[in-house]
């Protein structure tokens, strides 16, 4: 594709041409560009400006659901752009394209889709829209920091020979947290298997734009890829794409499932930003984020000077020894449970206080009250996402606030950190120190943590609603369906009394939107100490009846909610 076209943005050109032209409207939207708050003394501020440009499908400005003229060819350019054979943009976020790769996948009810169990709402949503029945994949955890990346290929090789009949199989990569590894194994057990693998890669649409960012999904095979191209990208809020290649998907039923998801009076100024989103990369190429890793580089060096917080980095690579397990060279430990992190979305800075002393959610207030504002937290880490929107003064700025908060801590608890002390870095003698008695424990979801020399326990991983975990590699087939739960069938009790109920709703911390509890799922003490956790430590929660979480609804035992 030459320069001149790469360069063109086709449905925003459009836009500016409909304002240009001044043509009466006899059409929707009712508001006439923004003419109806001409006479309100407040008038509608700067919405009257997106009004003038807010169209709808008439002669010229083409059908995303029909697409044959500027929209196809702002998807065209888009497949160009990141590598895809066909790309749709997506008007309802990386939602509405979860949504329709599974009804895609799954036409009927009753089929099997294999899962990574901590997968978005969305994905939940997806299931029941389908009526699946999901085998969910344990994740693979990296014992350093405790979180959990994406299952193992030997996971997902092992699902799908005890579950031949399976229409595909579904993982999240990156994580929230930037955290990913080698998506090509998976791949290859996929299509070795005849089906399809489908990446939400809603967190890393800038993948593969740069030799600074790690592979994307589709470079290493992926099937079908959803993109949320606001997050990491330029798009407005709700402005994503879904990409797809290969024989595996059936694309004209695509076609009709994001017919049925998406609205059919899509909003034009979101598809205009996906498209200037697009131009910008196609026009600049690499180019694009050399300010934003720029400040990345800032914010990495002035934390060298500020040994209290510790970075976020994949350790030394562990070696596999074939059986989903992996182990440290050298180490004559039992093989250590995951190994899957090798790669960081150097735009994600995940931070925590190497002292001890401020959790999370606490360290994400202290810096919101000096006006910087992270993406999300966890019970031990902040999430600050940079992108190729943002400059050195952003760094410079968050470095500010975090010094600040030092000398505060420092001041009030004494906290000291002496001038030979160096920020947290994981190490391969590090991974090997681990002794046996403490590997078994991460066989269980136990973490290690070093610091000052010291193995410390992360008991349970419940540093992040990300992790969530079974004992088994992969579940028994999980039924869903949009049957709602009989209100003659459930009660609330208060959360603390919850311990060996049956789940009757579904509870989903957010961010980042991963259900922790599905309706029928028993509550666990573990479980139900991280729902505790995490009321106590400020997190909101969805799809609950009771969002501050104090109680929650469980099946009334006496109606058929037995063990």
């Amino acid at each position: 594709m030459n320069k001149d076209k790469r360069s063109s943005a086709p449905i925003y050109e459009m836009l500016e041409q409909y304002k240009a032209q001044g043509n009466t409207s006899y059409h929707v939207p009712g508001h006439k560009n923004g003419k109806a708050y001409e006479h309100e003394p407040r008038n509608a501020g700067f919405l009257g400006e997106i009004m003038e440009y807010d169209v709808t499908e008439i002669t010229g400005t083409d059908d995303l659901h029909h697409p044959e003229g500027v929209i196809r060819e702002a998807q065209e350019l888009a497949a160009d752009c990141f590598g895809a054979e066909e790309s749709f943009f997506l008007v309802g976020g990386s939602t509405a394209g979860n949504l329709a790769l599974i009804l895609t996948v799954c036409p009927e009810p009753g089929m099997i889709l294999i899962v990574q169990r901590n997968v978005h709402k969305s994905v939940i949503h997806g299931l029941m829209l389908a009526g699946v029945r999901a085998v969910f994949l344990e994740p693979e955890i990296d014992p350093l920091s405790g979180l959990a990346v994406a299952p193992a290929a030997e996971t997902v090789q092992a699902a799908l020979a005890a579950y031949p009949k399976a229409a595909g199989v579904l993982v999240t990569m990156p994580n929230y947290y930037g955290m990913g590894s080698d998506l090509a194994p998976l791949v290859q057990a996929c299509h070795d298997s005849g089906v399809p693998l489908l990446v939400d890669e809603a967190h890393g649409a800038h993948y593969g734009q740069h030799p600074a960012l790690p592979a994307g999904a589709l470079m290493c095979g992926a099937d079908g890829v959803v993109q949320s191209t606001h997050k990491m990208l330029s798009a407005l809020t709700m402005g994503a794409m879904l990409h797809v290649q290969g024989p595996h998907i059936d694309r004209a039923l695509l076609r009709q499932r994001l017919a049925m998801v998406q609205s059919s009076s899509p909003s034009y100024p979101l598809m205009g930003s996906l498209d200037l989103a697009r131009r910008l990369l196609h026009s600049r190429g690499p180019e694009a984020f050399t300010a934003g890793l720029a400040a990345v580089d800032v914010l990495r060096r002035g934390l060298a000077e500020l040994p209290r917080y510790r970075l976020l980095q994949p350790a030394a690579p562990l070696q596999h020894t074939g059986g989903g397990y992996a182990t440290t060279a050298g180490s004559d430990t039992p093989p250590l449970r995951g190994a899957a992190y090798t790669t960081q979305d150097p735009f994600k800075a995940v931070l925590h206080d190497g002292a001890g002393v401020l959790g999370g959610f606490e360290l994400q207030r202290r810096l919101e009250a000096k006006g910087c504002v992270p993406e999300m937290s966890d019970a031990r880490h902040v999430v600050l996402l940079f992108s190729l929107g943002s400059s050195a003064e952003d760094a410079q700025r968050l470095l500010h606030a975090l010094r600040e908060i030092d000398e505060e801590e420092r001041a009030t608890r004494g906290t000291q950190w002496g001038a030979a002390d160096k920020p947290y870095v994981s190490t391969e003698n590090e991974s090997a120190a681990v002794s046996a008695e403490t590997s078994s424990l991460i066989q269980e979801h136990h973490v290690i943590h070093k610091q000052d020399g010291q193995a410390e326990l992360i008991a349970n991983a419940n540093v992040s609603t990300w992790n969530i975990f079974n004992r088994e590699l992969f579940s028994d087939p999980v039924p869903f369906s949009l049957k709602p739960v009989a209100s003659g069938d459930m009660k609330p009790i208060r959360l603390a009394d919850s311990a060996g109920e049956i789940a009757a709703e579904m509870v989903i911390p957010y961010p980042p939107g991963i259900p922790l509890l599905y309706p029928g799922e028993k509550i666990t003490e573990s479980v139900l100490q991280r729902l505790m956790d995490l009321s106590r430590g400020g997190a909101k929660f969805q799809a609950c009846a009771d969002s501050a979480l104090q109680h929650i609804m469980v099946y009334n035992k006496k109606k058929g909610g037995e063990d």
